[in-house]
């Protein structure tokens, strides 16, 4: 597993499907509104990065449309067919444990 910087924020790469991963296109798309998820899946549509955040089932944010456990039902129903994605997993500390 990779780890990921992305606005001084650390992540894990945890999946990395059909090479997807591209750290430029992430950079570019990633801004603010993703610090707070727990889970960031990109995926290419046309060739086109989208992000998704997700939380853990134990964060109080969650709701079942952003909750990972989800995850294979978001990729099937929202996703392009078999389409390029990744999972990046931000990394545990005191302020998000």
């Amino acid at each position: 597993m990779k780890n990921i910087v992305l606005n001084k924020i650390e992540y894990k790469l945890i999946k990395d499907y059909k090479n997807a991963f591209n750290l430029e296109e992430t950079t570019d798309k990633y801004t603010d509104y993703f610090e707070d998820f727990d889970y960031i899946v990109g995926d290419y549509s046309y060739d086109k990065l989208r992000l998704k955040g997700f939380y853990r089932k134990e964060n109080p944010n969650r709701k079942d449309y952003n909750n990972f456990e989800n995850i294979d039902s978001y990729l099937t129903n929202f996703c392009s067919y078999e389409c390029r994605y990744f999972i990046l997993e931000k990394k545990k500390n005191e302020k998000n444990a």
